[in-house]
This record gives structure tokens, sequence and C-alpha cells, in this order.
């Protein structure tokens, strides 16, 4: 019987902590796809955050390193300098990235460290119950503003992709998300060219992931999806933002 879909070999067997309708599982997925198929899988180093993927080592199949909070890019450039061969990436959330390791990710675009960063954008904090993140939408309910976010409080979400892709060192940026087979299939574009603009030495890569967070956001799965199409994305529009040769957005 001929074989048409099997998992891939870049995942262990190990079962997903993640909650039902969480996206981290797919996009774990479109990562190892990427990493086989580029035959960088072997050579493979990953870094982890902390958030609701602190155990993504457990997940893939290369070797993975665990940073403190934020605390990913600095660990992946010391990672990718010292072993410039081989691929190099952190996978990290909003409230590890945009929050507490907002500086960590800015000076390394700014300087074009030669890594790929995965940043997985559901709009609040997951793993510590749902308070308002970076990136938490104008008039989202989180625990810490349980009447929505108002620009007087909070200020404007921050759009992180186009934010760091006005930095020089950085030479390739794209949001995607994973709602649907298209897009599924867009994401791992994305992912695939991000990867391989870090192993032609072009500088820092960044994919933007919109994904949905239905524990916290009080949702199924299936409205979760619906309301990340209807709210987030016009908000965070989806695409390229940035690539080498191309004027930033």
């Amino acid at each position: 019987m001929a074989v048409v879909y099997e998992k891939s070999r870049g995942l262990t067997d190990a079962e997903l902590h993640y909650c039902p309708g969480c996206h981290h599982g797919i996009i774990h997925k479109l990562i190892a796809e990427t990493l086989v198929e580029l035959d960088l899988l072997d050579g493979a180093i990953g870094v982890c955050p902390v958030g609701c993927s602190v155990l993504a080592f457990k997940y893939f199949n290369c070797d993975m390193l665990e940073a403190a909070h934020g605390r990913a890019p600095a660990v992946a450039t010391g990672i990718k300098r010292t072993h410039p061969d081989q691929a190099v990436f952190t996978y990290q959330g909003d409230g590890d990235l945009a929050s507490i390791g907002a500086a960590e990710i800015v000076h390394a675009a700014m300087r074009g460290e030669k890594f790929t960063t995965i940043f997985v954008n559901n709009a609040i904090y997951g793993m510590t119950g749902g308070q308002m993140a970076p990136t938490t939408l104008i008039g989202q309910r989180a625990t810490t503003c349980q009447e929505g976010r108002t620009v007087q409080q909070a200020g404007m979400p921050i759009r992180v992709a186009e934010m760091l892709s006005t930095l020089d060192g950085c030479v390739y940026a794209e949001r995607v998300c994973v709602t649907d087979i298209p897009n599924l299939n867009k994401a791992k574009k994305a992912i695939k060219t991000a990867f391989q603009k870090q192993m032609a030495g072009e500088g820092f890569t960044f994919v933007e992931v919109l994904s949905t967070c239905p524990t916290n956001w009080g949702l199924t799965p299936v409205k979760a999806v619906q309301w990340l199409k209807e709210n987030m994305i016009p908000y965070y529009p989806l695409g390229v933002i940035k690539d080498k040769g191309l004027e930033v957005r």
C-alpha cells in the first residue's frame, strides 16, 4: 500500500500537552517538515522560551536548548556564532518575545544575527492564565483588562513584524496564519524561505504566525478560528512585510 501521509521524522513521538484547538502543534509540524525537506534536521538547533511552548524540546527531533524568559535570541546568537553552518531557530510566543524579551529580539534583528525566529502571536498570555499581552487587541478582554484593552490605558498593540522589518539586519519578515489549507501552505513556504535565507548567510529572518488560544479566549476551537479571521487579521495583515531587495511595506 502506498503511503499517502506520515508523521515527519522531525517530530518525536511525545504526546503534545497543548490545549484542544491550539495551533502550536500545527506550527511545530510545519517547522519539522521544513527542516527535513531542506536536509537541515540533523544539524538543527532550536531554542525554547518560557511560555506555552516551554516543553517544545520534547517534540522537535533535533537539539533543543531552554532559555530564560525572553532570552531566546541571546542564546540563539551564541549558538549561531559558534556553529555558523547549522540551522538555528527560536520558537517564541508574544509574551516571551514582545514583552520581557522585546529588547533581545530588537537587538538581534538590528545586528543581523543569522538565525530564524518563529513568533507565535495569539494576542494573549497563554501559559500564565490569560493576561493582556503587548499584542492583545483593543477591546479584547483578558484577566488583567476584564472590560477590554483600551488605548488610554495600554496603548496600541505592537505589530512586531513591521517593527523589526525597519531594522537593516532583518532581511526577511512575513506574517502568516494556519487556519486552513491554503494558509497552511503559505505558512510553510514562509518558514522554508526564512531558513533558506538564514543558511545563505543573508541575516536575521522572522516569521510571525497568528494563532488561536481557545482556552484563554473562552471560545470553542471552531469559534476561535473565526475570531482570529475577523479580528486579528484586519489588525495584523498577512503577507511578506520585508524581503531582501524589496521595500518595507
